[in-house]
């Protein structure tokens, strides 16, 4: 089938990606036109593990295609994926006006032949009654009559990481369609990623606008949940892996989202959440738990620090370094990224130095820190921990979890590690010498 899709960034781009690779044949459009041409030159804008392979296997092979011109494209396919950014706006509520454009653009070159505008991006309830007004009050001022399109949500649920797996693999594909002839178009589009019994859900609109929103309030409340549990722990001696471990085997819990860490980051969580929240003012439903939920994640965040100077003292004159700066592994992502609420907080404590490293981000956070002299970026995790005071870990690379320890200890000037994800048994860094402390075990 052959597929527009609006917006080339972060998992949208493997979204688009993956379509081409079970042989769907995908127009990518977005305005930016120096990322346009950097993808024609297999510029990939952002880290996702194999999908620079699939790209340009892809493009070779004239099954993904990018432009700037939506006019050539959206007159003659007939779905059109609406996947623009959603970002908070200044009350905190999603902002629609890109999906309002991306509306207005179908409506323009809408043609008359029939035409699917599947919604992809996270928005709140009743935007598909945004998209459907602007399209009809439009077409109507043009005096247009043999028109026929419908509307589809189409929410994605894809982690940064592992977005090509969770695509392919999917644990459920969630539509709402107004009828028949929207269903099929959404089975033949789906359907090579059914046929490992991964099923296809058609909901009703409000259940599918909320799902994704849902979702993720309810994954970033088992994060701040277990942080919780980690923080009393610290009180009253437990010891939160043992806890968390015995929790897992309960089967209505799972293990996923459940590891006492630094709090949630990313772009979604902290900003549907919000969102979420926010609409208590338009429904009038105080969302008391979620709330809660992101209190926490803001109390979490600074506790690495609290951590730092029980150990260190004053961070006057000293040098830090803070390892893993993305929100999570195996991405470039910084957007809402603790470490970069670690970093100011270092800073406002008048530390001399902060040494920092990460695989694959750093070029991302030097666009935030590239004025401040204090703030350096190694070329590797080893020299941003020569002549350190202490070290701050902040996302669980698989690459480091095994180090070469005795190296550490030889190049840093103390030897104070705050490992704000657990990923090293502390019985074993004490017996290394190393004065180490993790969130409560």
């Amino acid at each position: 089938m052959k597929i527009t899709i609006f917006w080339t960034w972060y998992v949208w781009l493997v979204t688009w990606t993956c379509l081409a690779e079970v042989w769907h044949e995908v127009m990518c459009i977005d305005i930016d036109e120096n990322k346009i041409e950097n993808l024609k030159k297999w510029i990939i804008p952002i880290y996702e593990p194999w999908l620079e392979d699939l790209v340009i296997r892809n493009y070779k092979e004239w099954r993904l295609i990018f432009s700037t011109n939506a006019r050539e494209w959206i007159e003659f396919w007939k779905a059109i994926f609406s996947a623009v950014w959603t970002p908070p706006d200044a009350n905190h509520k999603a902002d629609l006006r890109f999906v309002r454009e991306v509306a207005k653009t179908f409506w323009e070159y809408l043609g008359n032949e029939y035409k699917v505008f599947i919604n992809k991006s996270t928005v709140p309830v009743w935007t598909w009654e945004v998209c459907t007004k602007i399209i009809l009050e439009e077409l109507e001022k043009r005096w247009e009559s043999d028109f026929s399109f419908d509307i589809v949500s189409n929410p994605e649920f894809l982690k940064e990481g592992i977005a090509i797996r969770d695509f392919m693999l999917p644990d459920r594909i969630v539509c709402w369609i107004e009828n028949k002839k929207a269903e099929e178009i959404m089975n033949l589009i789906y359907k090579p990623f059914l046929r490992s019994n991964r099923p296809i859900v058609f909901t009703s609109l409000k259940s599918a606008e909320i799902i994704k929103y849902a979702s993720n309030a309810f994954l970033a409340t088992k994060i701040s949940f277990i942080n919780e549990i980690a923080n009393f722990s610290e009180i009253v001696w437990a010891n939160i892996s043992e806890i968390s471990k015995w929790i897992w085997l309960d089967d209505r819990i799972w293990t996923r989202f459940l590891h006492a860490w630094i709090g949630y980051g990313w772009s979604c969580f902290p900003k549907d959440v919000q969102a979420l929240i926010e609409t208590w003012k338009e429904f009038n439903y105080d969302f008391k738990i979620i709330r809660s939920t992101q209190e926490v994640n803001k109390i979490q965040k600074t506790k690495v620090i609290e951590k730092l100077l029980k150990k260190i003292g004053s961070l006057n004159w000293k040098t830090i370094s803070v390892w893993w700066l993305s929100f999570k592994p195996k991405t470039d992502d910084i957007r809402e990224a603790p470490s970069i609420e670690v970093i100011n907080k270092l800073l406002d404590l008048w530390v001399e130095k902060i040494k920092c490293f990460d695989p694959v981000s750093m070029n991302n956070m030097k666009t935030i820190f590239w004025k401040n002299e204090k703030v350096e970026f190694t070329k590797n995790n080893y020299y941003a921990i020569e002549k350190t005071d202490a070290l701050i870990l902040l996302t669980e690379w698989d690459e480091f979890r095994i180090i070469d320890f005795e190296k550490m200890k030889n190049l840093m000037s103390w030897n104070i590690i705050i490992d704000w994800r657990n990923i090293w048994d502390k019985s074993e860094m004490i017996a290394l010498w190393f004065d180490y402390e993790g969130i409560w075990k």
